[in-house]
């Protein structure tokens, strides 16, 4: 038991909680907060209620809304300017993974100077960050409680991984109302992503007894909830116990770190702008089948976390059900289950095969890697 450190933000969840974002921004002494969210937040109708917060709490704002898929380093440049023009002294994401990956990398920057590739790793960050609050609005990325920021170098085409604990929120605001405006299609992808931080943190070299207790809950909780919350957007029951699976997922990776899948996905997601989700699912498998030796105790618990009711059966073979289970899982929800599906070219394999073996993630993935098995991997999953 060799735990080391455990951190996470203050959390605030349940059914209309995001009208308290005001009342916390004033808690954290802020007076001028900078709003980063997206297009299709505001369409939606969260950026007003966000705002209708800050207004009441007597608060003045800042709002930009040009993140997209796969946040760039050019749009983490724009709001750090409009953010240092307008005097912020705060920041709310709301939204996605990408809001919020870009509102704390904005944040980095507005008290850190530079650009944003000078933080890719572990421990660059060397100033406090302004106040951050963090409003998801999928279940999905985790980043509300998490110390990632992950963000496009457009030039490279590449996903930088900036890893630190001042990239850690100091409060979290989890809404399951929020997710009924979703599709079923985001919904699947950002459910198979919640999976796989589960998967992937359960069986890091970095977990511990903390870590499990979180990564166990969210993939029991995804193997219960996701079904029925692609299928129905008026579905509270699921809508709620998905943010709590992605809450407890996100807890967990931000501490255990995750492993290949993610190192692979960011590759893909460095040279198209796909949905991290989507990528996840087609990878999982695939890395499941590869990994399953190095644990097979842990994959056998995945296995009957995800719903196995064999006890008779040996753990190698409860072992390799698992990978059966998210298999099915995956095809249930209409998730992608081939590169080629979502128009990944095989001539790029290898230099993304380069990419993946260089990413953070790989750290503490259970098996040992090679920039070839890398390359063997992702032809399997094309």
């Amino acid at each position: 038991m060799n735990i080391h450190k455990f951190v996470m933000p203050e959390i605030i969840f349940g059914n209309g909680s995001i009208s308290e974002v005001g009342n916390c921004c004033l808690r954290l002494g802020a007076s001028n907060v900078l709003i980063v969210s997206d297009r299709g937040i505001s369409e939606a109708g969260w950026l007003d209620v966000v705002i209708d917060s800050c207004v009441k709490a007597g608060l003045k704002y800042e709002t930009f809304i040009d993140i997209t898929v796969n946040p760039k380093d050019t749009e983490v440049d724009k709001g750090r300017n409009i953010y240092l023009k307008y005097g912020c002294d705060s920041v709310i994401g709301i939204g996605g993974g990408s809001a919020i990956d870009a509102a704390k990398a904005i944040a980095l920057l507005a008290t850190n100077g530079g650009v944003i590739h000078d933080y890719e790793g572990v421990d660059k960050i060397k100033h406090p960050l302004p106040p951050q609050i963090m409003i998801p609005t999928t279940a999905g990325s985790g980043s509300e409680v998490s110390q990632f920021s992950i963000i496009l170098n457009t030039e490279k085409q590449k996903k930088m991984t900036i890893i630190s604990k001042s990239l850690i929120p100091d409060i979290a605001i989890i809404d399951p109302e929020t997710l009924v405006t979703k599709s079923s299609h985001l919904t699947a992808s950002t459910g198979i992503d919640v999976l796989t931080h589960g998967i992937e943190s359960y069986i890091s070299l970095a977990a511990t007894p903390l870590t499990d207790v979180h990564a166990k809950n969210s993939i029991s909780l995804v193997a219960k909830y996701l079904r029925p919350s692609v299928a129905s957007k008026l579905n509270k029951e699921a809508k709620t116990n998905m943010a709590m699976a992605s809450l407890q997922a996100g807890i967990a990776f931000s501490n255990a770190i995750l492993g290949a899948v993610h190192a692979m996905s960011h590759a893909v997601g460095g040279r198209y702008p796909i949905l991290h989700g989507d990528v996840n699912s087609i990878l999982l498998p695939h890395v499941m089948e590869f990994n399953y030796l190095a644990n097979p105790q842990k994959f056998a618990d995945i296995a009957y976390l995800l719903g196995l009711n064999d006890c008779d059966i040996s753990k190698m073979e409860a072992a390799k059900k698992a990978i059966d289970l998210v298999k099915e899982l995956i095809q249930d929800v209409g998730a992608p289950q081939r590169l080629s599906e979502i128009h990944v070219k095989k001539e790029e394999i290898p230099q993304m095969s380069l990419t993946a073996l260089n990413d953070a993630c790989m750290i503490t993935n259970p098996r040992d890697v090679t920039v070839e098995i890398i390359e063997e991997l992702f032809r399997k999953a094309w």
